[in-house]
């Protein structure tokens, strides 16, 4: 323990604070900052001291100095003042120094409203910049489909830098040029979609102003939604339902938040709302039945869910050795396209180039996906639009749709019944869950009672777990976020791996924690409302197991045959690529 005094007032703390962590535990002390990051729920600490905005006079040894608050470890004696005439005046020239070089585009920008840049000036007051000079004029990246690149924005924080490569591991991104001219991008400043992003959005997450942000289709969308010659339909992910609360003032736990969800996009003109969680239930009939066979017959273990986009990038471009192991069924997402412009198409007798998919996912790499070419049926796109949860936000605030006031309502049939094992796929652990639930019996023809693996659950990047399934052990691992995720493919790698089935989800927590999900800036209060709110909607479905699911049924019935059938494959598993770097 170490004591200090802020502000003339006695503070004792654990000596391996920071000045800021240490102040923070204080109700009338308040340091600002800009590049600091809070990931300490992930086990990430970024103390860069980059911007000088937490600046504090510090005496410790006889000698006063200026400190960043954020990377200035405490030490036993230490006198700090945070808001002396200096240091505000410190932290002022500091900001007004980054707003010189900075674009006064904030009526237009993608992040007016959550800037931390622009909170913090409006926090100081600033209505004119005192330094006129050159501007930074880098081009706009919009190369991938789905994360835009504006070097313009970068005010040199590098949270981006830790997200990348510390976090998830990727080394996108990296200091580019020095001095004036620098800013955090790839290697010889190349576009994002010629490097090894894997598009998770991670770096999005925690960008404080519009340097990273997601390339919207907002305005596709509505000219689709406007066209009289397409009928537009609309599926939602599980993990929007409940981080779509926090723009609207939303109880996590309500469980109307679902149909006021629904409502609010028949309002705004979608000719019909479908639910991504039945083509969640739809992936787990097709990835058990390709676990117990493999299970069964010996083929290929472990078996890897590939329902993260994200984490299928970081494979191909990491792993290529290992792309035969993952499940070959394609995301959710894919699998309701795939079936929307066929089964769905041909029950309403529409054409598929007249029927526009439209996706909301909590995910920017869900982005990428959907522009994949092998995604694509006589160069028709089986998902046409992504459209993260912030952009469905702005899009029901556009309309003046406020969903606090709605009424709920039922998702369209037949793609709308799910069940309680697809909406945890949301969060992590929630995949490998539900697909225990249908393999456990049909593995055993019997019923299983307790349904909830609550081992393969919380926000531990690992977790490993043992299922006995009629005295067949049947060895799990789970991670969540990319940095754990080279972890376990490592030991595949090495041969240590003792695993059947593994889930990988690229984000820190799973969906819930996606990089299209409303800014939290780390609050891991926020993840775990979001994670608890997932499984009370799973404790409270009336069906809780994929296989019996009543529309899953009827549509292998009337349509696929079974699991693993000759059209289940055609139109729901696909092939990965070698796309390594050389």
């Amino acid at each position: 323990m170490a004591k200090i005094y802020v502000n003339g007032q006695a503070v004792e703390c654990q000596d391996n604070l920071t000045i800021l962590e240490a102040t923070q535990q204080l109700e009338d002390v308040y340091i600002p900052t800009l590049c600091h990051l809070d990931l300490e729920a992930f086990n990430i600490e970024h103390h860069i001291g980059s911007c000088r905005i937490c600046m504090v006079d510090v005496e410790v040894d006889g000698r006063r100095k200026m400190l960043p608050s954020c990377a200035t470890p405490v030490k036993d004696g230490m006198i700090i003042y945070t808001n002396t005439p200096e240091i505000i005046h410190t932290r002022r020239t500091v900001l007004e120094l980054i707003l010189s070089d900075h674009p006064f585009e904030c009526l237009t920008c993608l992040k007016n409203g959550n800037c931390e840049l622009q909170s913090l000036s409006k926090e100081f007051g600033i209505t004119k910049i005192s330094y006129q000079g050159k501007k930074k004029n880098y081009p706009i990246d919009v190369s991938s489909k789905a994360i835009k690149r504006e070097l313009n924005k970068c005010i040199m924080c590098r949270r981006c830098e830790t997200a990348c490569n510390i976090l998830q591991t990727v080394g996108t991104l990296s200091g580019y040029k020095r001095g004036f001219d620098a800013v955090v991008a790839p290697a010889n400043l190349k576009p994002l979609v010629e490097t090894n992003c894997t598009f998770c959005g991670q770096c999005v997450n925690v960008c404080p102003t519009a340097a990273l942000t997601e390339i919207s289709y907002i305005n596709d969308v509505w000219k689709a939604i406007n066209d009289p010659n397409k009928k537009v339909i609309v599926q939602t992910a599980p993990a929007v339902r409940v981080g779509i609360c926090e723009e609207f003032c939303l109880d996590h736990f309500d469980p109307s938040n679902t149909g006021k969800l629904v409502t609010g996009l028949r309002m705004l003109g979608f000719d019909a709302v479908f639910d991504t969680n039945f083509s969640a239930d739809l992936t787990i009939m097709e990835e058990a039945n390709e676990f117990i066979q493999r299970f069964t017959k010996g083929g290929r273990l472990p078996l890897l869910t590939s329902c993260c986009p994200g984490w299928i990038n970081f494979l191909e471009h990491n792993f290529p050795d290992l792309i035969d192991i993952p499940s070959t069924c394609k995301s959710p997402q894919q699998m309701f396209g795939a079936i929307a412009k066929t089964y769905y198409a041909n029950k309403i007798g529409i054409a598929p180039k007249d029927l526009i998919v439209v996706s909301i996912m909590p995910c920017l790499a869900k982005k990428y996906e959907a522009g994949r070419e092998e995604f694509k049926r006589n160069n028709i796109p089986d998902v046409d639009y992504v459209l993260t949860t912030r952009e469905l936000a702005t899009m029901f605030k556009e309309a003046g749709i406020n969903l606090h006031k709605l009424k709920p309502s039922e998702y369209d049939s037949p793609l709308g019944i799910s069940t309680g094992a697809a909406v945890i796929f949301g969060v992590t652990g929630g995949v490998v869950e539900a697909a225990l639930r249908t393999a456990y019996e049909w593995i055993t023809n019997e019923k299983l009672e307790e349904i909830n693996f609550t081992q393969v659950r919380g926000l531990d990047g690992v977790k490993e777990a043992t299922v006995d399934i009629k005295g067949t052990k049947v060895n799990i691992a789970v991670t969540s976020g990319l940095g754990n995720a080279r972890k376990i493919l490592e030991k595949i790698e090495d041969g240590t791996a003792n695993y059947h089935l593994i889930e990988i989800m690229a984000c820190p927590g799973g969906c819930i924690n996606g990089g299209g999900q409303p800014y939290i800036h780390g609050d891991t209060n926020k993840i775990l409302q979001r994670l608890n709110a997932i499984y009370t909607i799973d404790e409270k479905s009336k069906i809780r197991k994929s296989h019996e699911n009543p529309d899953i049924i009827k549509l292998y019935q009337e349509f696929l045959g079974e699991p693993g059938s000759h059209k289940a494959h055609e139109l729901l598993h696909t092939n990965y690529f070698n796309r390594e770097m050389v």
